[in-house]
């Protein structure tokens, strides 16, 4: 079921002709819902809308945007070269990468909450250090007892007297 798509060269694509409308068609016609695809590709059912209707600032740019529209003509058995040189007559900055919106999933937290998870983390990373320089300790002590150091390595007087 490969359909070679044949890009169009005219200044104004008709309905269909474009990226977006062509993975449209070819998706219907493999009877797949978008929910299906964004399942197997690992794409969001809004990314998959945007790239259909062509909303070119809702998506990457770049070679995210290409590798993502490849990925989807190889789920559609369309011919990929194809569909990359329709791409490219579409969307002329495809080689810079344009970062990808953020969701207002994280809105929700106010200034406050942030500024707490970020002291945490630094009073974390002290406790740690003390645990680990505690641990070392004690297990200097016990080597020291167990006579497992040399002596000439022991180079205070009071070391010495520990390892009697």
């Amino acid at each position: 079921m490969s359909e070679t798509l044949v890009p169009s060269h005219q200044t104004a694509p008709e309905a269909g002709a474009g990226v977006g409308p062509t993975l449209r068609e070819l998706r219907l016609a493999r009877s797949c819902t978008l929910n299906e695809v964004s399942t197997r590709l690992k794409f969001s059912v809004r990314q998959l809308e945007a790239l259909e209707g062509e909303e070119w600032d809702q998506l990457p740019g770049g070679q995210p945007l290409r590798g993502m529209v490849r990925n989807y003509a190889r789920f559609l058995d369309a011919d990929i070269a194809a569909v990359l040189v329709l791409l490219e007559s579409q969307v002329t900055d495809t080689t810079a990468p344009k970062p990808v919106p953020r969701s207002n999933a994280g809105a929700s937290l106010s200034s406050a909450d942030l500024s707490l998870y970020a002291d945490s983390r630094a009073g974390f990373s002290w406790i740690w250090i003390l645990i680990i320089i505690a641990f070392l300790l004690v297990a200097g002590f016990y080597a020291i007892d167990r006579g497992w150091i040399p002596e000439e390595w022991l180079f205070f007087d009071w070391l010495k007297e520990l390892k009697k």
